[in-house]
C-alpha cells in the first residue's frame, strides 16, 4: 500500500487501533534481556512486524516507529541515540513482513551479520550470527504465515544483535549461552504473530462489514472461520 494511504479513513482508524495496541502491549513484560538490567522482551514483539502486513513495508514502517516514539514519550524516556536504537529492530520485521523482495531480507540480514563480525567479541562468537539467515531461508517459504514470522522476528534480533554488540559488553560466553534461550524466545515470538495476524485481520474483516468504506488490506485467507478451522485442525 502506498504510504500515503495512511492518511485516509481507513488508514487513520489502522493507526489509531495499532498505537492503542502498541502502548498496551509495551506494558506487559514477556522476558528479560541479558547484560541489560531492568530491560525486557514485552508482548509488543507478537504485535510489531504486524503494520507491514497491513499498510505495506514503506508505510508499516513509519507507523511502527512513530507508534513507538510517541509510547517513549508518553512513559518519560529519553530520546537519545540508545532509544532510537532500541526502536529500529521492529522497524526492520516490519519491513520484512509487508515487502514482497526478496533483496531487503538478503539486505538487512547481511547486514547485520557483517556489523556484528567487525566487532571483536562477535568475531569470536560468529556462530550466533549463524542465526541470522533464517530470514533469507524463511523467504522462500514465506507464503506459509509461520515462516514469514519466523522472518519478520529474527530480522528483528538480527538489527538488534548486531547494535547489541556495539553497545553492551558481553563475552563470548554469554553469547554462546544465549543460543537456546533465543531459540526458544523466537519460536514463541513467531506464533504470537502469526496468531496477532490472524486475531487483526478478523477483527478489521468484522468492522469492515459494518462500514460503508474498506478497511486497509484484509487478507481473507487469515480471517478466522470455521472453514479455515476446518483446513489447520481437520474439523469439520
Amino acid at each position: 500500500m502506498d504510504w500515503r494511504k495512511i492518511f485516509t479513513p481507513q488508514g487513520l482508524l489502522f493507526t489509531v487501533l495499532f498505537l492503542a495496541m502498541v502502548m498496551a502491549s509495551n506494558q506487559l513484560n514477556f522476558s528479560s534481556l541479558l547484560g541489560k538490567p531492568n530491560q525486557f522482551f514485552t508482548f509488543f514483539q507478537f504485535i510489531g512486524p504486524l503494520a507491514g502486513g497491513f499498510l505495506g513495508p514503506i508505510a508499516g514502517a513509519l507507523l511502527v516507529f512513530a507508534a513507538q516514539l510517541v509510547d517513549a514519550f508518553l512513559h518519560g524516556k529519553a530520546l537519545d541515540l540508545s532509544t532510537i536504537g532500541w526502536l529500529l529492530p521492529m522497524v526492520f520485521a516490519s519491513i520484512y513482513f509487508g515487502s514482497r523482495r526478496n533483496s531487503s531480507s538478503r539486505i538487512i540480514s547481511f547486514a547485520a551479520i557483517l556489523l556484528f563480525l567487525l566487532h571483536p567479541v562477535g568475531r569470536t562468537a560468529w556462530f550466533y550470527s549463524l542465526y541470522w539467515f533464517i530470514p533469507v531461508l524463511c523467504w522462500l517459504f514465506r507464503k506459509h504465515l509461520f515462516a514469514r514470522s519466523l522472518g519478520a522476528t529474527f530480522t528483528a534480533h538480527a538489527i538488534g544483535g548486531a547494535l547489541w554488540v556495539w553497545t553492551v559488553p558481553m563475552t563470548t560466553e554469554q553469547w554462546m549461552a544465549l543460543i537456546p534461550i533465543v531459540a526458544y524466545e523466537r519460536l514463541l515470538f513467531a506464533a504470537g504473530i502469526s496468531v496477532s495476524y490472524i486475531a487483526l485481520n478478523t477483527l478489521l474483516s468484522k468492522a469492515a462489514s459494518l462500514l460503508p468504506y474498506d478497511l486497509v488490506e484484509v487478507n481473507p485467507k487469515y480471517v478466522l472461520s470455521r472453514e479455515m478451522l476446518g483446513k489447520t485442525f481437520g474439523m469439520g
